[in-house]
């Protein structure tokens, strides 16, 4: 698959004209390394996965960066987090430079408390998540968008199974001292089976025989190392009475539908969990449009101890709020506009958009809007990005 251009490029460019560092942040396999020497070809690169630079860094980091060639690029630099505070050195000794130091880590966690420490204020930070529909449209709910797996669908399942198998042993390991990985595996294919599901920790213990505290771990390394999405419910009420527990999705839908065995769109037509990865896809569509346009992640759910739910409230601007429903359908009918309605009629001082988001009736249909009942439009996840702007 030839080079795919990125929605966050024009964000990136613009930042390393005004900042001495660029942060980029994101799955391992994303895209990261790619499209910064796409963007940056001129910039010198430094794999900081390579253990000859590793030791050195760790030996004489002063002196290799006084050797590093500028503007540079150091990609994986989580493998070496104390590097960010030479870096710092470098950056407050010229800081009318501007995008000098390009940086790129796969684990977000241990990269941030780095930049806290010593890049505050001399940084520009983003993440960069697998290619979106929006982007190409070969990132599907099967496939998901990781760029080699829409390079070669065929080899998908072999591609998958590498990837959790170096997840495992690298990022895993990395930020935990988890020894028994064939349990933690186990943990990754019960939570994919928990796709837009409410989340229970006690569920995903039992059938694990560990702790509720561990699961609780757990689930923040997968968070960390950006594989799920945990969308909390919205902070007000609306005069209800909410129920405060988030909801779970896998960040790519092709990783979540490999770890249930779903390998073909026969097999996904009919899998019980259709709805729920659709749901999830069209959260992590949701989520990439906000980081990709250089905005912070704001995603909801809302869910009533009345059992009124709406998948999706997404701030959209000053006193706007756009709800959503995703529905694994090509045919919108009106009945499934009800949550929206209902909720829609018991919010005040917002300007409220209510959309049903569903599959698109072939490959080539693009975001066409149609109007459902009053107030509610049905559109696909392309058109619900479009509706974001």
């Amino acid at each position: 698959m030839r080079f795919v251009p990125r929605q966050i490029a024009d964000e990136l460019v613009k930042a390393a004209r005004h900042f001495p560092a660029l942060i980029l942040t994101g799955p391992r396999r994303a895209g990261k390394t790619t499209l910064l020497r796409r963007l940056f070809p001129t910039a010198s690169y430094h794999l900081v996965e390579d253990p000859d630079v590793i030791g050195r860094l760790r030996s004489d980091p002063r002196g290799f960066l006084e050797e590093v060639r500028t503007p540079t690029i150091l990609d994986e630099i989580q493998n070496v987090p104390e590097l960010l505070n030479y870096v710092r050195s470098r950056v407050d000794a010229s800081p009318r430079r501007k995008g000098q130091w390009i940086i790129t880590g796969s684990q977000e966690a241990p990269l941030m408390r780095g930049v806290t420490e010593s890049m505050a204020g001399r940084a520009a930070v983003f993440q960069l998540l697998p290619l979106s529909h929006v982007e190409t449209p070969k990132a599907s709910l099967l496939k998901g968008g990781f760029p080699e797996v829409l390079a070669a669908p065929r080899s998908a399942r072999t591609w998958f199974r590498s990837y959790v198998q170096t997840y495992l042993e690298r990022d895993v390991r990395a930020v935990s001292s988890i020894r028994d990985l064939g349990t933690f595996r186990r943990f990754l294919a019960l939570v994919a089976s928990r796709c837009g599901a409410i989340l229970n920790r006690s569920d995903l213990a039992a059938p694990l025989g560990v702790s509720v505290p561990t699961i609780g771990e757990w689930l923040s390394i997968l968070e960390i190392t950006g594989q799920i999405i945990l969308v909390p419910p919205f902070f007000e009420n609306f005069g209800k009475r909410l129920i405060k527990s988030p909801k779970l999705y896998f960040l790519d839908s092709g990783l979540a539908c490999h770890l249930l065995g779903i390998e073909s769109e026969a097999l996904l037509a009919r899998s019980p969990f259709l709805g729920p990865l659709f749901e999830g896809f069209v959260a992590a569509e949701i989520v990439k449009a906000q980081l990709n346009a250089g905005r912070p992640k704001a995603l909801y759910l809302f869910r009533d101890q009345q059992g009124l739910e709406v998948d999706f409230v997404v701030p959209a601007g000053p006193r706007r709020l756009l709800l959503a429903e995703a529905k694994a359908t090509r045919t919108v009918r009106p009945k499934m506009a009800a949550p929206l309605t209902r909720l829609a009629a018991s919010i005040r001082n917002y300007d409220v958009s209510s959309f049903i988001v569903h599959r698109a009736a072939s490959a080539g249909a693009g975001g066409d809007i149609s109007t459902v009942q009053t107030g509610v439009r049905a559109l696909t996840t392309d058109g619900l990005v479009k509706a974001l702007k």
